[in-house]
């Protein structure tokens, strides 16, 4: 008696198991999924079947083209195309990184314990820093430097003057 019972509680539980498989299986295959729950097929048709027809939307024209359709048979999201940009016709005539104006980058030249530097950028600009209380620091170190207005009645060497208000060691 055990053993039937046993039995059927296992058919019973696989009943939903063995259904939810069934409903997994591709619909090309055979599968027991109807017709209107399966995906549209290549060259079927892409609406699923109904026994009653639907009414069509109004059109805004009778010359207006039909949308274009998808490869897959379907009518696509949108019958717009994407913007996107024509090829460039030339190189930019400015820079076109957005870089601040008051940071400089380049190599002490004449250093020390300050409050002069003289800076040599990548593009051999000479640039005299004056800064106090920014520490020593020796030629042929590479900085990163924030500049503000150059300072009254201040000289410190060659290149354009500016005040110091930051510098930093980059490697």
């Amino acid at each position: 008696m055990t053993t039937t019972l046993d039995r059927r509680l296992a058919a019973v539980l696989a009943l939903p198991l063995a259904l939810a498989l069934a409903g997994c299986a591709n619909p090309g295959d055979g599968g027991d999924v109807p017709a209107s729950g399966r995906a549209a097929e290549p060259g079927g048709p892409t609406e699923p079947v109904s026994s009653t027809p639907e009414p069509t939307p109004p059109t805004a024209s009778a010359t207006a083209a039909p949308a274009p359709a998808a490869s897959s048979g379907r009518r696509p999201l949108s019958a717009t195309d994407l913007p996107t940009l024509r090829p460039p016709t030339g190189p930019p005539r400015h820079p076109t990184d957005q870089r601040k104006s008051n940071v400089l980058a380049g190599r002490i030249s004449h250093g020390g314990a300050g409050p002069c530097y003289t800076l040599v950028t990548d593009d051999g600009q000479e640039h005299a820093l004056y800064g106090p209380d920014q520490g020593t620091w020796p030629a042929g170190t590479w900085v990163r430097v924030t500049v503000g207005p150059p300072p009254a009645g201040v000289e410190c060497g060659p290149g354009r003057l500016v005040g110091l208000l930051r510098i930093e060691r980059v490697a």
